[in-house]
């Protein structure tokens, strides 16, 4: 299984998102110190889930780090995330929020 799984199933399992994005971010950074050629050492994570509501943004954070220590603690270097409610989410896609189709 590789690193990218493990993140997409610890999330899947405990946020229940509407929306989740992967983006393996690594060849970016690959003739860097933490940059290992074809590893999986930096994520860039959108994560969309009824869970953070109610919660700003650095407690979602936490959350998410508290969901992937194990991850932070060995191979993945950086992890950048966008945390947001279903709400905040439509707004950002400039859908009138509560408007349905």
């Amino acid at each position: 299984m590789t690193v990218a799984d493990r993140i997409r199933e610890k999330l899947e399992a405990a946020l229940q998102p509407q929306r989740l994005e992967i983006h393996n971010d690594s060849h970016l950074h690959a003739g860097h110190h933490h940059g290992i050629s074809g590893g999986e050492t930096h994520f860039r994570l959108e994560i969309v889930s009824k869970i953070f509501i109610g919660q700003n943004r650095v407690a979602r954070q936490r959350q998410v780090n508290a969901l992937l220590a194990e991850e932070l603690a060995g191979s993945v270097h950086a992890l950048q995330m966008m945390t947001l409610t279903p709400d905040e989410d439509t707004g950002r896609r400039g859908e009138p929020v509560g408007h349905k189709h």
